[in-house]
C-alpha cells in the first residue's frame, strides 16, 4: 500500500479557525519550525493575504521576514500560501501585472507552494492565475476544488472542473477543500474517485475540517478512495473548527494497514508545544465536535463562525449569535447561494450582522455586497433576488462605486506611492492603510526567543513593572520560590 503524506496546517488555517488567525506571532512560530521540519510534512500551510495583512495590522510584524526566516529554518519543506484568484490583502479586485509582482515576491521570500482557488469555480481565472505563478518563478502549484452541497454540485460537476485543472500544464496537485466540514463518508465514497479518476496521474489531497465531527471518518477512509495526501493540524490547534489530528490520522490510517511518513517522536514535540503554548497564552484547545445539521444550511466554516463570535462579543452582542445565523441562512439565499469560501462568507456574514443589528433589513448595505452584486466578484451561483437587487443597488453609496474601476493597475498604485524603498513595502502600501505600515517599519523586528513555559514568569514581572516600587517581593507557592530585592541606595 502506498504511503500517505501529512500537509500540516497548525501556523495558518488552525490558527485561523481556533484562534481568529491572531494566536501566533512570528517568534512562536520560528521557536517550534526546527522541530516542524524534522516531522517530514509533505508542505506547510503556512500564510495567505488575510494572514500576512494581521501580521502588519495586529502585531506590526513585517510577514515578508517572517516567511524568509521560516524558509531559513525549514528549508526541506514547502511553505504554502493560499490565494483567492486577484486578491491580495484587500477586499478590492488587482490586475494581472500587480498580482504578478505579488507572486514573484512571494516566491523570491521563500514560498515555494502555491493554492488557487477561485471562489465560483472560473477554472479560466484560476488556470489563468497559475499560468502567472509558474512563469514568475520554480513553485508547485495546487488547484483548489471547494466542496458544498447543492443540486449543482454533483460529482460530475467536480470531475469536470478536475479535469479541466489536471490538464493544465500549470497545476502540479489538486486537492478537495472542505472549509465547512460537510461531506459526509457517504458522499465521500463516490465524488473523491470520480475526481480521482481524471487526474491523469496527478496528486490528489484533502483538506476538511471538523466542524460537526465528519472530517475524520472520510480521512479513515482517504487512502481507500485514492487520497495521496492530507491536511491535519497538531495538538490545540486540531479538531473543533480546525482540522483533523495529526496523531489520531496517523493511528486510524494505520489500522487500515496504511503507512504514514513522518517522525512521529518530531510530531510529538509539535503537537505538545502548540499544546502549552495555547495554556501559556490562554487559548483555546480545539476539541471534538458534535455533529450539527444547521451547518448543512449557513456553512460557514471554522475561521469565519470564531470571527464571527469575537466580533459580536467585542460589542457586546454575544447573545444574538443565533440571530444572525439564522440571517446568515436567509441572506445567502437571496444573493444567489455563494459557496462559503472567502471572501463570501465575510461578505454574507457582514450584511447578516447589518440586517440584526440595525434592525431593517438591507437598510445598511456594507461596499463588498454592493460590488458583489455588481459581480465584481464573478458570475453568480444563482439569481440574486429581484427586490433585494433593487434595495442594494438604490443604496447611496451604489452610484460611486459602479463608476469604479473593475481592478486597480500595478501602475496606479506605483503613482499613488512614490519613492518607496522595495517592492515589499510598495505591496503593503498598496493594499493597507499607510499608519499601519508606518507602525510596522517603525516596529523592532528583531525575532525574539519563544518559551511557552516562561510566560506566567513573564507575566508575573509585567504586572508587577505596573505596580508602585516595592524594597522587596517574596512569592513562595510549593515547588516555587522568587525573590526581588531592589539594589538602590538612599544618601541623607
Amino acid at each position: 500500500m502506498p504511503d500517505i503524506r501529512l500537509v500540516d496546517v497548525s501556523l495558518r488555517d488552525g490558527n485561523q479557525s481556533l484562534w481568529g488567525a491572531t494566536g501566533l506571532r512570528s517568534s512562536q512560530m520560528l521557536a517550534i519550525a526546527p522541530v516542524m521540519e524534522r516531522v517530514g510534512f509533505r508542505a506547510l500551510d503556512f500564510t495567505s493575504s488575510t494572514h500576512m495583512g494581521i501580521a502588519v495590522r495586529t502585531f506590526r510584524e513585517d510577514p515578508w521576514q517572517c516567511i524568509r526566516l521560516m524558509n531559513k529554518a525549514m528549508p526541506g519543506t514547502p511553505l504554502q500560501f493560499i490565494g483567492t484568484g486577484f486578491r491580495f490583502i484587500s477586499w478590492e479586485t488587482a490586475s494581472r501585472d500587480f498580482m504578478r509582482l505579488v507572486y514573484r515576491r512571494l516566491i523570491a521570500n521563500g514560498i515555494s507552494r502555491f493554492i488557487v482557488l477561485d471562489p465560483m469555480h472560473d477554472m479560466d481565472a484560476l488556470l489563468d492565475v497559475a499560468a502567472i505563478i509558474k512563469e514568475e518563478g520554480d513553485a508547485e502549484v495546487m488547484a483548489a476544488l471547494t466542496y458544498t452541497v447543492s443540486a449543482v454540485h454533483d460529482d460530475r460537476f467536480y470531475a469536470g472542473i478536475a479535469a479541466k485543472a489536471a490538464a493544465s500544464p500549470h497545476i502540479d496537485v489538486v486537492y478537495l477543500k472542505d472549509p465547512a466540514g460537510i461531506l459526509t463518508p457517504e458522499r465521500a465514497r463516490t465524488l473523491l474517485p470520480a475526481i480521482r479518476s481524471v487526474l491523469r496521474g496527478k496528486e490528489l489531497e484533502l483538506h476538511a475540517h471538523c466542524t460537526i465531527g465528519l472530517a475524520p471518518l472520510n480521512y479513515a477512509l482517504a487512502a481507500e478512495l485514492g487520497v495521496d495526501a492530507l491536511h491535519t493540524a497538531a495538538g490545540a490547534l486540531a479538531s473543533g473548527t480546525s482540522l483533523p489530528s495529526a496523531t489520531q490520522t496517523i493511528a486510524n490510517l494505520r489500522e487500515a494497514g496504511y503507512a504514514v511518513d513522518v517522525d512521529e517522536e518530531a510530531l510529538h514535540v509539535v503537537a505538545d508545544y502548540f499544546t502549552r503554548l495555547a495554556d501559556a497564552e490562554g487559548l483555546p484547545h480545539g476539541a471534538p465536535r458534535e455533529y450539527d445539521a444547521s451547518f448543512l444550511r449557513h456553512q460557514l466554516a471554522g475561521g469565519v463562525m470564531t470571527t464571527l463570535k469575537r466580533q459580536l462579543a467585542e460589542i457586546g452582542l454575544e447573545a444574538r449569535l443565533p440571530e444572525v445565523i439564522d440571517e446568515v441562512e436567509r441572506v445567502r439565499a437571496e444573493l444567489g447561494y455563494p459557496i462559503m469560501v472567502t471572501p463570501f462568507p465575510q461578505i454574507v456574514c457582514a450584511q447578516a450582522f447589518c440586517n440584526v443589528v440595525k434592525g431593517e433589513r438591507y437598510a445598511q448595505v456594507p461596499d463588498q455586497v454592493i460590488r458583489y452584486t455588481l459581480g465584481r466578484f464573478g458570475r453568480t451561483t444563482g439569481e440574486i433576488d429581484g427586490n433585494v437587487k433593487e434595495r442594494i443597488l438604490t443604496q447611496p453609496r451604489a452610484k460611486s462605486i459602479m463608476d469604479e474601476p473593475p481592478a486597480f493597475s500595478l501602475e496606479d498604485k506605483r503613482k499613488a506611492h512614490p519613492g518607496v524603498a522595495s517592492d515589499d513595502e510598495f505591496l503593503l502600501r498598496a493594499v493597507m492603510p499607510g499608519d499601519q505600515v508606518d507602525a510596522m517599519l517603525e516596529a523592532d523586528q528583531t525575532p525574539r526567543h519563544y518559551n511557552p513555559d516562561s510566560r506566567p514568569v513573564q507575566r508575573l514581572l509585567e504586572g508587577l513593572r505596573d505596580r508602585p516600587p516595592r524594597a522587596e517581593i517574596v512569592i513562595d507557592k510549593p515547588g516555587f520560590r522568587l525573590e526581588l530585592r531592589s539594589n538602590a541606595t538612599t544618601s541623607g
